[in-house]
């Protein structure tokens, strides 16, 4: 079984078919106790330099804010979390922030990974940062991931920079991840 089975396995007797960053704790407890691998074979995972890059530019959020583009929804707290647990006014501890990270980044390391299976561990982190912030479906669908696939590098890096706005503006912020995610993905180990 993998972790990814025994979470699904579960998930049908979750509140609303979602888990707390309690549930994942303790989810995640119960595979390491049973050696349940974290990630199938082959699978890739985000690197701390990865991780860090989303850090930086997600920041660390302990009380919920709205989207800055729009002021509003979707409302963000922890590490770029977005989704309906979280909600105007919340307040979240470090150890939610940490748990919903690391759920999110599952998500995204498996998304990027089944998209792009051919990458360096840099390509891969960058890719995984846009992802984490632009949505699976928007990455999916982007000329990056076609120039990606095939094997145009210096075009997909060119790529990021196309996705420095939110609601139509350009923001400086994305400007400024893009730039660095874009720096990343050109990296040579």
């Amino acid at each position: 079984m993998t972790r990814a089975q025994l979470f699904d396995a579960i998930r049908p007797f979750a509140p609303d078919r979602r888990f707390l960053p309690s549930h994942i704790q303790t989810i995640d407890a119960l595979a390491d106790a049973f050696k349940i691998p974290r990630a199938v074979a082959g699978a890739r995972v985000t690197s701390e330099t990865g991780k860090a890059l989303i850090k930086e530019f997600e920041g660390v959020e302990l009380r919920a804010y709205p989207d800055p583009a729009t002021g509003g929804d979707p409302w963000t707290a922890g590490v770029g979390h977005t989704g309906p647990d979280v909600r105007k006014g919340m307040t979240v501890t470090q150890a939610m922030a940490d748990a919903w990270l690391a759920a999110d980044l599952r998500k995204f390391e498996a998304g990027v990974s089944s998209l792009a299976p051919v990458t360096t561990q840099e390509q891969f982190d960058a890719m995984v940062s846009l992802a984490f912030n632009i949505g699976l479906g928007n990455f999916g669908s982007s000329t990056l991931l076609r120039k990606h696939i095939a094997g145009d590098y210096a075009g997909a890096a060119d790529q990021f920079a196309v996705w420095n706005k939110a609601a139509g503006k350009v923001m400086a912020g994305l400007t400024r991840r893009r730039a660095a995610e874009a720096a990343l993905y050109r990296t040579v180990a």
